[in-house]
């Protein structure tokens, strides 16, 4: 599969209107305009052919809105995650009647309506998750224990990606659900492998303050993103110290509440962990909490590490160009378009369902900036093929917009291989 002219055909319907408008504009650019914001501007002010006079911006972001509304007819709510609402008219009469049903009480019981997908989620752990663990710990097998950890470790970045919707939002569910929406966290999250409340004091209350700047903790500025042993030293620095460096971080901002929430909370995991394992049963221990929360470390800082690899160099500062937007499959089917990390670090309570919508109307901005558009991978594989130094193929993957699109994709390469540099101390002294 070559990532430049591959269209995936699992796309969400919003990923595959805003992918094929950026390559519209990039396919139409005329030679002088290719290098002009202003250019990229004018190529979609073209009638559509329906005659309406409407660009084919405002087609595409008009028929986003009306997915989005639940006022509109044309709303479509996502339910699963791996089905859109379109698929489910090809089911046996009696089983999309239920489903109905289950969608409209649905939609009554979510914070916003679009989100009837988290309510089905919540209930596939209880009804799995949360069985299977309390099953466990009364009568352990090996082979059940093997099983739960790989269902999990199969449910954990749709969880994770949920629960940062949660945090970010407040909660997931109608205020009149207030209690069971903030009690669930608590019962789920360290079966999926995050600690108490450490997701939201990490993320909300540190990152997106610091936004991978040089008190950022998981901050990627001062390491070689494409050298394996920077990455194994970020990993590691996260892996066996945020538990003491988060804390610390809260006290020099002077923040002591938050600093003795943040350790209460990681360290009374550690406690009841060290209870479970010696005093209850220490194999569904492993298999249920400590296994899981080993795996998430390291792989929320893999994530980590490919949202925030390219750095601009010039002004690394902007969030157009200290993050990226992926247009793919894992990352916006499966988690929530989690793809779209530049957008989401412009408004950090932007609802996940709004992404694609707000790139089309800031793609000019987008593209003044030399933000990074990637399709075709995800985080993970970005991270892999950036310890491989595989500038060609991550090239290969740039949907290109405003000057990227005149580039040769020796040129493109290029310019990925000087957003992964080192900042020294004194770049982040000035630029900073």
């Amino acid at each position: 599969m070559d990532p430049s002219n591959f269209i995936d055909p699992n796309l969400t319907e919003p990923d595959l209107l805003v992918l094929k408008n950026l390559l519209h504009d990039a396919e139409h650019a005329k030679p002088e305009e290719k290098n002009s914001v202003l250019g990229a501007r004018n190529r979609t002010k073209k009638p559509t052919q329906n005659g309406t006079g409407q660009s084919p911006d405002e087609d595409t972001i008009q028929k986003l809105k009306a997915l989005n509304n639940a006022q509109n007819a044309e709303f479509e709510p996502t339910v699963f995650v791996t089905w859109d609402v379109k698929d489910l008219e090809k089911l046996p009469k009696v089983v999309k009647s239920i489903l109905q049903s289950y969608v409209r009480v649905a939609r009554q019981l979510v914070r916003v309506e679009t989100d009837v997908v988290m309510l089905t989620h919540l209930i596939l752990y209880f009804t799995t998750s949360v069985p299977s663990a309390i099953l466990l710990f009364r009568n352990f097998h090996w082979a059940h224990g093997v099983a739960h950890w790989i269902m999990q470790t199969y449910y954990v970045g749709t969880y994770t990606l949920m629960m940062h919707q949660h945090i970010h939002m407040g909660g997931i569910l109608k205020k009149g659900l207030w209690w069971f929406d903030g009690v669930f966290p608590y019962i789920t999250n360290p079966l999926m492998g995050h600690t108490w409340n450490s997701y939201y004091y990490h993320h909300v209350k540190h990152h997106h303050v610091e936004g991978n700047g040089p008190d950022d903790l998981s901050s990627t500025i001062r390491y070689q993103r494409d050298e394996l042993g920077d990455f194994l030293c970020y990993v590691g620095r996260f892996f066996f110290f945020i538990w003491l460096e988060l804390p610390l971080y809260f006290f020099r901002k002077g923040k002591t509440a938050m600093a003795a929430k943040a350790a209460f909370w990681e360290l009374g995991n550690y406690l009841a962990l060290y209870v479970l394992w010696n005093y209850v049963n220490w194999k569904a221990t492993l298999f249920v909490f400590l296994l899981p929360l080993l795996q998430l470390r390291v792989g929320l800082m893999v994530g980590n590490w490919g949202q925030h690899a390219f750095v601009d160099e010039v002004d690394p500062n902007s969030d157009f160009r200290s993050s990226i937007t992926l247009i793919d499959v894992p990352s916006n089917r499966f988690c929530y378009n989690d793809g779209y990390h530049t957008s989401h670090h412009l408004n950090p309570l932007r609802h996940w369902r709004d992404h694609p919508v707000s790139l089309l109307q800031q793609k000019d901005r987008y593209a003044e900036e030399h933000a990074l558009v990637f399709r075709n991978i995800d985080y993970i594989m970005i991270t892999i093929r950036l310890m491989r130094k595989d500038y060609k193929y991550l090239a290969k993957c740039l949907v290109p917009m405003g000057d990227q699109v005149d580039m040769t994709l020796d040129e493109k390469a290029e310019m990925l291989r000087t957003k992964t540099k080192r900042f020294s101390d004194m770049d982040v002294k000035s630029k900073f």
